[in-house]
């Protein structure tokens, strides 16, 4: 998994890209943003709740919230997590 790639493609269909690094135990907890969100687990563990809807993605699934959808990331590995995300410009 390239992140270069990545941040390329996403920038065609019009998405931001960063990178977050957690250490375990990490929550981001009830965030809901105006636009569309793109997550993709780079390394470690990594739990999504969308709505109420949890997924453990593997490294390298694009998981895809929604705008105005309340999510939670949590990094529930033992180690440090890395992670992207981008946003819908």
């Amino acid at each position: 998994m390239n992140p270069e790639q990545i941040k390329k493609d996403w920038n065609t269909r019009g998405y931001s890209f960063r990178i977050f690094k957690d250490p375990p135990g990490q929550v981001w907890a009830d965030f809901v943003h105006k636009t569309d969100e793109l997550v993709v687990l780079a390394e470690g563990q990594i739990e999504i709740e969308i709505e109420g809807e949890s997924q453990k993605p593997p490294i390298g699934k694009e998981v895809f919230i929604p705008a105005k959808a309340k999510h939670t990331v949590r990094n529930v590995g033992k180690t440090i997590n890395a992670w992207y995300y981008g946003y819908k410009k």
